[in-house]
């Protein structure tokens, strides 16, 4: 089974846990668009949802496939977030950020009820640090934050479009990405350190916010871990 095929089997399956009446968080990344997709479809077939997104590209995803969409402002609270992660460990604490939508993505999460997370086999971890460790930073004095991030002893460089372009996000800040030179053994310490550097908004790191992980393996299998 490809990765593109077993994508799609944990968004599609995903799917089945919204029921009408639920505000649902969408979020971000080559998963979560499978989520999406099928999401629409239960929508056609007469789901009664409502919707807010956590990218302006999942944004535009829902509202042209009709999901009906919630003005985030108006609302305080979801009943459930559907994500997908780039590294999990046994633990439930995750590295999100690939698709430039971390903080976003870790609001709506923190919103909801449930945040069910959605992965093939290859992003379970036994240990956070393989993969880079998104940092959002604000673009006012932006070789001056990454100065201190380096100085913290944190190698990283600033994320970059294909014509060598700075990566902007939806909250028009920059995205530092951090390479780690081991897995990491206490990375609420490397949150807490990066979080303290002014003009760093918030890192990739996620704690506490995965409610049931739904993963697909490359046998076809889609197992639900509670």
């Amino acid at each position: 089974m490809s990765i593109e095929a077993i994508k799609k089997a944990v968004g599609y399956k995903a799917a089945e846990f919204v029921q009408s009446g639920m505000n649902v968080g969408l979020g971000t990344g080559s998963t979560a668009f499978y989520f999406i997709e099928r999401l629409t479809l239960r929508c056609k077939e007469g789901l009664k949802i409502h919707a807010v997104a956590s990218s302006e590209k999942s944004l535009r995803q829902a509202k042209e496939g009709g999901i009906p969409l919630l003005d985030i402002d108006q609302i305080t609270s979801l009943d459930l977030t559907v994500d997908g992660a780039d590294e999990i460990d046994p633990q439930k604490r995750m590295i999100k950020g690939g698709g430039g939508a971390l903080i976003r993505e870790k609001i709506l999460a923190s919103m909801s009820r449930e945040m069910i997370v959605i992965v093939d086999e290859t992003k379970l971890v036994p240990a956070l640090g393989k993969n880079k460790l998104p940092v959002e930073i604000l673009s006012f004095a932006k070789n001056a934050t990454l100065h201190r991030i380096a100085k913290a002893g944190f190698q990283g460089e600033f994320r970059k479009n294909t014509d060598g372009s700075l990566y902007i996000t939806d909250n028009q800040n920059l995205i530092v990405d951090i390479h780690f030179k081991s897995l990491r053994e206490k990375p609420e310490e490397d949150h807490e350190e990066l979080r303290s550097i002014p003009g760093v908004v918030d890192t990739g790191f996620f704690f506490d916010l995965a409610g049931r992980v739904v993963v697909g393996f490359k046998d076809g299998q889609v197992v639900i871990k509670p």
